[in-house]
């Protein structure tokens, strides 16, 4: 996605974030638009109850909080999960160019549909009761078990516990074995 929209970010600032910087957070009035040139960023809402629920794993190419372009304020938190750059544009120059530019706005349409289907994604496999079905789902997904150290963004996404992730690999790890 990066080549679709370089052109319309081509005069914005750029912005290092380091790893667990907040690039935003929820309440925050919007005043510009992220596309990440490289790294990865999360938006991130945490639940009544204290977990921690992300909501998308943004990476290079991608605008980061897309339906920003139209509130006012973010309604979640963004962190960078790996130390990641910005180009940050002013929101008002990036309504005004899709306004300007049918094709481009036609590209930020389809983008925009892409992202409500893997959202509803998401939310079938986080709507499953248990672990091991949520697991399954996110691993015919496409996704695949990152390394140790980062099974908590596995349980983030999956809207579980971490201990509730780590029980339900080691019963895996016990099923494998035997």
């Amino acid at each position: 996605m990066s080549e679709v929209f370089e052109d319309l970010f081509a005069d914005a600032m750029e912005r290092d974030f380091a790893a667990g910087e907040t690039l935003f957070r929820a309440g925050d009035k919007v005043v510009s638009m992220m596309l990440l040139r490289d790294g990865r960023a999360d938006l991130v809402r945490h639940t009544g109850h204290g977990l921690r629920l992300i909501l998308h794993r943004a990476e290079a190419g991608q605008i980061l909080a897309e339906a920003s372009a139209w509130s006012e304020v973010y309604h979640c938190d963004a962190v960078a999960s790996a130390a990641c750059v910005a180009a940050v544009l002013p929101r008002q120059f990036f309504r005004a160019r899709l306004k300007a530019d049918p094709d481009l706005a036609e590209r930020w349409m389809q983008t925009l549909a892409r992202s409500v289907q893997a959202a509803r994604v998401r939310a079938d496999i986080r709507s499953l009761p248990k672990v091991a079905d949520r697991l399954d789902a996110w691993l015919c997904d496409g996704h695949a078990l990152p390394d140790k150290g980062r099974w908590q963004d596995v349980a983030s996404e999956l809207g579980v516990s971490r201990e509730a992730l780590y029980r339900e690999l080691a019963r895996r790890q016990i099923k494998a074995r035997s």
